[in-house]
Parts: structure tokens; C-alpha cells; sequence
């Protein structure tokens, strides 16, 4: 509450003197809207949701041979700097070609390997994709693949390491 203290001094006799007050405000009261504003905001903001993919990962066991697939339902991504990714069918590595992560690039290049694997073998889940970042592909870039999996339903993808064949037809190109 707000307080106003008078002094009690005599005033002298022919002078007249102005009152000065002084105020005291008690700021209790302010402090405490202050804190019931605070704990609002707390508990009626949103925090942001973390974004997390769930990847299926392998065994650790060691497995004494590894599966094997036909080349022709295959189809590997080399993804590059500037957002590129470079693709060749099976294991072609001379008919490399270059394409981006639109929806005519990417997306329309996996939905052609599984048209294809659906027509020769009759089931176009046998896809099987093979993710190849380079030192020069950012991690936007493999996220941004990983989620073209998801959006075309490709059950079968690996995300590996490019091998030095490859990294010399991806240098050839550029």
C-alpha cells in the first residue's frame, strides 16, 4: 500500500512554507503479479518437440555370409556437395547420372527402380537402395535421403561408405 508521511514541524511565524511530502510506495503486490506472470507463460508455452528418426539398425552379431541381392534390384546414391546426388542402377558404375533431392529428381528416380523391380520380379518392396554420402555431403543432405526412403516406402535401404571406384567415376563427372 502506498504510505504519505507528514513531518510534524512548527512552522515559523510570518514564513510560509510549501508542504513536501514524501511517498513511500510498497511494491509487495507488484512482485507478486510479477511471479503469477511468469508462472503462466511457463506452464502455457510450448517447448519445442525434439525430432528424432527411428532407424533399424543391425545386429552386432558377425554373420558368416552376407545377403545377397540381385544387381538389377539395386540402385545406388552417392550424395555430393551442393546438393547433388549421383545414381547408376545396380552395379553400372560407368552410367553414372546426376540429380537433385526435389520430387522429380530423387523421388521419381526411386519410384522408376520400383516400377522396374515390380515388372521383372513382381514385387517392388526388393528394391534395395544403397545411400553413399561423401566427405562433401552434409548431414541435411542424408536426412533429406532418409526421409525420401520413408515418403516413396522403400523397406530395403543401407546407408554405407562410397568406395574408392565410386569416388573416382563421382570425380570423373564433376
Amino acid at each position: 500500500m502506498a504510505e504519505i508521511n507528514v513531518p510534524n514541524s512548527k512552522a515559523t511565524p510570518g514564513a510560509r512554507r510549501s508542504k513536501k511530502l514524501s511517498t513511500k510506495v510498497d511494491l509487495t503486490p507488484m512482485v507478486d503479479l510479477g511471479f503469477l506472470l511468469i508462472t503462466f507463460f511457463v506452464f502455457t508455452t510450448s517447448l519445442n518437440t525434439p525430432m528424432a528418426m527411428h532407424l533399424n539398425l543391425p545386429d552386432d552379431s558377425d554373420t558368416k555370409s552376407p545377403i545377397e541381392t540381385a544387381a538389377s534390384k539395386t540402385i545406388s546414391f552417392l550424395l555430393g556437395a551442393n546438393n547433388k546426388v549421383y545414381y547408376y542402377n545396380g552395379d553400372s558404375l560407368q552410367y553414372m547420372h546426376a540429380t537433385n533431392f526435389s520430387a522429380t529428381g530423387l523421388r521419381n528416380i526411386i519410384n522408376t527402380k520400383k516400377a522396374m523391380v515390380q515388372h521383372k520380379y513382381g514385387d517392388a518392396n526388393e528394391t534395395v537402395v544403397l545411400i553413399k554420402p561423401t566427405e562433401n555431403a552434409s548431414y541435411a543432405n542424408i536426412i533429406d535421403a532418409l526421409d525420401e526412403m520413408q515418403i516413396s516406402m522403400v523397406n530395403r535401404y543401407v546407408l554405407m561408405d562410397a568406395d574408392a571406384n565410386e569416388m573416382l567415376a563421382l570425380h570423373a563427372m564433376q
